[in-house]
């Protein structure tokens, strides 16, 4: 038999053993699309020869505020008493013990329970703004954005621990194998970016407890995960070609690969087909759009001295923020961040790992502080002179906060750290449909506990989704025989925070 009858005869079998439930299939989908039951189907220019694009842009559930979020990770958990949250009558109890009752169900890293005690915090808080926001003397630049921002005291978590926490923060839940939240919004929105990825990640500092489960897609398909770039050199390894590899000759050995992937995706319908075939196409477009996102030459002098990106070291500069110029590194990344905006990426995560002081609180804190202070300002300005900021949502966060008291485990003769503290810490946010200039929440007079509007990470992340126009329970995806969605089971949204 020669190679055209085996073919016929291979046809002519696939679809008597096929026709019957494919039949079926034709009318089940009929009923269901009667009921209103199927999604919309894709138009063609939703599709790479035949293959669905799976970053195409897709509506929303309503109206957006937000078109694109850049997310300032600030892992290792910031010290909310000697930044954001002022607490004079815990600087009166300096060197008190809580009492025994406050203690006797908490849990902590490191704190000794039996001989803990109060530890206030030597910073200067001024009023910022017309809103008259507090700061502490270790964010002078920031503050002068407080009339932008939303400040929220009342964040709390079940986490205390980093990687966990960090997952929460990230995932709705703290646990592995879960897509982050730039996953979600790609998932959910697409990318208006067609040289670039829809969720791309910046990394500075010591790098973060969770590595790359913080920008993972989980259970959804790969092409909604988060891309690790360097903010100098090549932008991502191995995206150059090799010497002697002419473009047309790569190009025409990534259409084979097409037709390869297209025709096993015609017979089994994989999603991480599809995935593969974006990916291959985004990467060949990468090849231009990729170094010319990271070349700064086209930034004015002034630009770039704002934003810091060839400054000095701090005199003082030490602790675990001192680390491969991470100054300079989270300053370009600032920078990178606007300008990926401005392409259209849908999600900027920018991780920076510095914040975890169990020790040397003020001396560390004030240079971690250092290194954010002017790019973060800096983006702040920048987005809001060019159009921007109404559009792009800025979220400032960390896993939790810093407790009030002291850290004494064993072995330091003294008190100069503060351990995890997930019952009470801040957030902020500014752009995209929030309205800035107000605080949210309180917390009691040492900054234990939540006095007033607690906040959880859920409603955070149902929050940010309702400003990008996406119904947090409606944004779902089944997976092992149940339907997830970022918020798992809790969350509402905090319409006081909104426009």
């Amino acid at each position: 038999m020669s190679p055209y009858e085996q073919h016929i005869e291979q046809v002519r079998r696939n679809f008597l053993t096929t026709s019957a439930s494919g039949l079926g299939m034709a009318a089940l989908g009929a009923m269901l699309g009667a009921d209103g039951r199927l999604g919309s189907p894709a138009c063609a220019s939703d599709r790479l020869d035949g293959v669905t694009n799976p970053l195409e842009v897709k509506p929303p559930h309503f109206a957006p505020k937000a078109k694109n979020c850049i997310f300032l990770l600030q892992a290792g958990a910031p010290s909310q008493l000697d930044l954001f949250d002022p607490k004079p009558k815990l600087n009166e109890l300096h060197g008190k013990p809580l009492p025994n009752e406050m203690l006797e169900k908490v849990r902590f890293a490191f704190i000794k329970k039996e001989s803990a005690v109060l530890m206030g915090s030597s910073r200067k808080w001024s009023k910022h703004g017309q809103c008259g926001m507090d700061f502490s003397d270790f964010l002078p630049n920031i503050a002068t954005c407080a009339d932008d921002i939303l400040m929220v005291r009342s964040m709390f978590s079940e986490q205390f621990n980093h990687h966990p926490g960090q997952l929460l923060l990230s995932c709705g839940r703290g646990t592995f194998g879960l897509p982050t939240v730039g996953s979600w919004l790609t998932y959910g929105l697409g990318t208006e970016s067609q040289n670039l990825p829809g969720y791309v990640v910046l990394t500075s500092g010591r790098g973060s407890s969770g590595g790359s489960s913080l920008w993972s897609s989980g259970f959804l398909p790969s092409h909604y995960a988060g891309v690790l770039f360097r903010n100098e050199g090549e932008p991502i390894l191995n995206l150059s070609n090799p010497n002697g590899l002419p473009p047309e000759l790569q190009r025409r050995g990534l259409d084979a690969i097409k037709s390869l992937n297209e025709s096993r995706y015609s017979e089994v319908h994989d999603p991480e087909i599809s995935s593969r075939i974006a990916s291959y196409e985004l990467a060949f477009r990468m090849q231009a759009s990729a170094p010319e996102l990271i070349d700064l030459r086209g930034e004015s002098a002034s630009t770039l001295s704002d934003y810091g990106v060839e400054r000095p070291q701090h005199p003082q500069a030490t602790g675990r923020g001192n680390v491969a110029n991470a100054h300079l590194s989270f300053a370009r990344n600032c920078l990178l961040s606007r300008r990926m905006v401005e392409r259209g990426v849908r999600f900027v995560n920018i991780i920076y790992e510095a914040w975890d002081q169990h020790s040397d609180l003020d001396q560390d804190l004030r240079y971690n502080s250092w290194v954010v202070d002017q790019p973060i300002a800096a983006l702040l300005k920048d987005l809001k002179q060019r159009g921007l900021l109404d559009s792009t949502l800025v979220v400032w966060g960390s896993e939790f906060g810093r407790t009030p008291l002291g850290e004494n485990r064993n072995g330091r003769e003294a008190n100069t750290g503060r351990d995890h503290h997930p019952f009470a810490f801040t957030l902020w946010m500014a752009g995209g449909g929030i309205r800035g200039g107000q605080v949210v929440g309180e917390t009691d007079e040492l900054g234990w506990g939540i006095t007033k509007d607690p906040v959880h990470i859920n409603d955070l992340h149902a929050t940010m989704l309702h400003l990008f126009g996406l119904d947090h329970l409606k944004l779902t995806h089944r997976n092992q025989g149940r339907d997830f969605r970022l918020t798992d089971v809790g969350g509402k949204v905090m319409k006081q925070w909104l426009v």
